[in-house]
């Protein structure tokens, strides 16, 4: 089977290039898409840096604003305390805390549909009574318009004090006089630990001194009241602060933030598009420039293997030339071999014919003479019968019969000549089995009888091997071969040389052969010493022989092995030492591929 170089070149490489070129083109855009991704996790990370900042800026300036007027506002509860306490708060707080509160702080609070801890009806109306006595008390009045006066035109939108009961006794909201905050965390802070509450809370509806306001931000404040000179706590205000100008200034500054990040976010994602496409031309630009290096180098490469392709079927058509004149060169040198038994073979017909056409033409040339005067005198009798000579020349034609048929013997003469005719069909049945084996046809491959072609290389195999070696032929029923039937005579008869040699003294060559399935097996096997164990590996190898420099070549196995092989079969050889060699040719019926024509 022929190699096509070029064609396996070209599909590879081009397969080859094209899985290069995908894994380019593949590692080209994860490049792309990790830039991409990457400038993308970088540019929500910058937004998120940003809008990070701007929360945290607001947080911060609510917080400052928290602590700022949590501060203020704890000011404020000191100069309120200062002013209105002990003159004012004071008695009426003490007032307050002669009303019982117990009963309704007693009343235990109820679950919501949230589940919220909240209190019943009954225990808010109760506070709500609370909250009128509270208001009933003489010195209410006074001390409301006191505060009132105070806080007007502040900041403070409502002011609430309560006891350390957690009842409200004062609010400017008059509502919520008598509500309970013992629960609440911010009085609980102040009243107990002394640590100022404060939270930020929009209301859309208040109560303010002003009357009632709409959509203000306010700050309320658990303060504690100290006793003036002292640090005990006898009470808690509640202040509310408004900050909704100072919310808006800080929503302000935090949208500008958030208005700044957002231009800068775009910058980034216009100069991240740009940067993008710049790596994708880049990218292009190198796919492309390997993409022209792979082509060189496959044009590169294409020219070398062309160049190889025809170096190698140069040397194969070299190798096939050599082969064929190793073939011929083996032929001729087997055909040698047998010049001398062939020329044996055809010296002793050819002698005994050319001494028995001798004696024929001896025995003709001898006769000549007498027949022609017997045939002289058998005239001369027909004419002068009756005349007086006619006893005497009767006399003489008996006389001459009778020396024709005694002195040659005819019956021997055709005898001798029927012998010349045996050794002339000896030499022509030479001549037909010389002519078989050789096979001057050029055909490359014929359907053959292989039984024959074997009786034909026994026939004239047996010109040359010693008398003292039997060649038994045992063929089975064959179908016609396709082959060449010139090669495999060759084959046939150099294993039978192989053979003989190997017989020292007399002995055996057993020549079979059987069909199996769709091929044919010829098995030539001797009696002979065997094949050493050393030398079995290497018989087959070229220019290896085993016989003394000058008696071989080493090329009948090699040349044996590659007809076989070339008519798509298998030559195999088993053997024993002192017991013998069997070499085995099987052979396809059909060939699978056309045999080279022979040279």
């Amino acid at each position: 089977m022929q190699f096509r170089l070029v064609r396996y070149f070209t599909l590879a490489s081009l397969g080859m290039f094209g899985l290069v070129a995908l894994s380019l083109i593949y590692f080209e855009r994860q490049q792309g898409d990790f830039f991409q991704r990457t400038g993308d996790e970088q540019r929500t990370f910058f937004n998120e840096v940003q809008q990070s900042f701007a929360q945290q800026q607001e947080q911060s300036a609510r917080r400052d604003l928290l602590t700022i007027h949590e501060a203020g506002n704890v000011n404020l509860t000191r100069l309120f305390a200062n002013a209105l306490w002990d003159k004012d708060f004071a008695p009426f707080v003490a007032q307050v805390q002669m009303i019982d509160a117990r009963a309704c702080q007693e009343i235990a609070d109820v679950d919501d549909d949230k589940g919220k801890k909240v209190a019943p009806p009954e225990k808010k109306a109760c506070f709500t009574d609370l909250g009128k006595r509270i208001m009933a008390l003489p010195d209410f009045k006074a001390i409301d318009a006191k505060v009132f006066a105070s806080m007007k035109k502040s900041t403070v939108f409502k002011i609430k004090v309560f006891d350390l009961r957690g009842v409200t006794v004062y609010s400017s909201e008059h509502a919520q006089i008598g509500e309970d905050k013992s629960t609440n965390a911010g009085w609980r802070s102040a009243a107990f630990d002394g640590v100022p509450k404060s939270e930020l809370t929009h209301r859309g509806k208040f109560s303010a001194f002003e009357g009632v306001v709409e959509n203000r931000d306010l700050i309320s404040s658990y303060l504690p009241v100290l006793d003036p000179g002292s640090s005990r706590i006898v009470g808690v205000f509640e202040v509310y602060s408004d900050v909704t100008p100072f919310l808006k200034q800080i929503q302000q500054t935090s949208e500008q933030i958030r208005s700044t990040a957002s231009a800068n976010q775009t910058k980034l994602e216009a100069a991240a598009v740009e940067n993008q496409a710049a790596v994708d031309a880049t990218s292009y630009r190198q796919f492309a420039t390997i993409g022209l290096l792979l082509a060189l180098l496959f044009a590169a490469l294409l020219a070398i293997v062309r160049r190889a392709e025809k170096i190698i079927q140069q040397q194969e058509a070299d190798r096939a030339h050599t082969h064929q004149q190793l073939a011929q060169s083996e032929k001729m040198a087997s055909l040698g071999q047998m010049v001398a038994g062939v020329a044996h073979q055809l010296n002793t017909p050819l002698a005994f014919s050319q001494n028995n056409i001798l004696m024929v033409k001896d025995a003709l040339q001898s006769m000549e003479l007498p027949m022609k005067v017997a045939g002289k005198l058998s005239s001369i009798l027909e004419d002068v019968e009756g005349d007086k000579v006619t006893l005497k020349v009767a006399q003489l034609k008996a006389n001459l019969d009778k020396l024709q048929d005694g002195n040659v013997d005819v019956s021997m003469l055709q005898e001798m000549l029927k012998d010349v005719l045996g050794g002339i069909d000896q030499m022509s049945e030479l001549v037909v089995h010389l002519r078989d084996f050789t096979r001057l046809d050029r055909a490359a491959t014929t359907n053959a009888d292989l039984n024959k072609s074997l009786h034909t290389v026994a026939y004239i195999a047996q010109t040359v091997l010693p008398k003292n070696i039997e060649l038994v032929e045992e063929y089975g029923e064959l179908p016609s071969v396709e082959c060449n039937p010139s090669q495999l005579n060759q084959v046939f008869l150099n294993l039978i040389n192989n053979a003989a040699q190997a017989i020292d003294g007399p002995g055996r060559i057993r020549i079979r052969s059987l069909a199996d399935d769709d091929k044919v097996r010829i098995e030539i096997q001797d009696n002979g010493s065997g094949i050493p164990e050393h030398v079995l590996p290497n018989i087959f190898d070229l220019y290896y022989t085993t016989k003394p420099a000058g008696e071989g070549t080493g090329l009948g196995l090699a040349i044996a092995r590659n007809i076989v092989t070339e008519h798509g079969g298998d030559i195999s050889v088993s053997t024993r030492a002192g017991v013998g060699t069997t070499f085995t040719v099987t052979l396809p019926i059909r060939l699978s591929e056309p045999l080279a024509k022979a040279a």
